[in-house]
């Protein structure tokens, strides 16, 4: 298991964490990890809204907001979009086929330079531009 390194989480870590899937079990690991070394986890809040709509139309509004809650108790620190993130996740998106949601998650990992936490298989694009821990 990799060590407790400051990391940024995509949508699909936190997705597949709330939602107990296969790959959420090492989503968990890799959150105390971080937990016992004090490492940074973070997220854009672009994918934050992005969990949010997911489970909104899954279950329910109420359970959405729940759920955030549960992401920022866990220690996630929740990254705003400034221009210069903004202006990076528009470069990526200018130049590959990803969600723009995905870029910013892609942007906050190449502007920090630590790496992406993620199963999403549209990030294969990015592998020499960023760093990314594959699930």
């Amino acid at each position: 298991m990799p060590a407790g390194l400051p990391r940024v989480f995509d949508s699909w870590a936190v997705i597949a964490l709330l939602e107990a899937e296969p790959a959420g079990s090492t989503v968990s690991s890799l959150i105390l990890l971080a937990q016992a070394s004090e490492a940074p986890m973070w997220m854009t809040v672009v994918n934050l809204g992005e969990v949010w709509y997911r489970l909104a139309r899954a279950y329910s509004q109420s359970e959405a907001d729940s759920s955030v809650e549960q992401i920022r108790e866990l220690g996630f620190e929740v990254q705003d979009a400034d221009w210069t993130l903004t202006r990076q996740a528009a470069q990526f998106k200018s130049r590959y086929r990803l969600s723009y949601a995905d870029c910013f998650a892609a942007a906050l990992a190449k502007q920090r330079n630590v790496e992406l936490v993620t199963g999403d298989p549209e990030f294969r694009q990015l592998e020499k531009e960023i760093k990314i821990l594959w699930l």
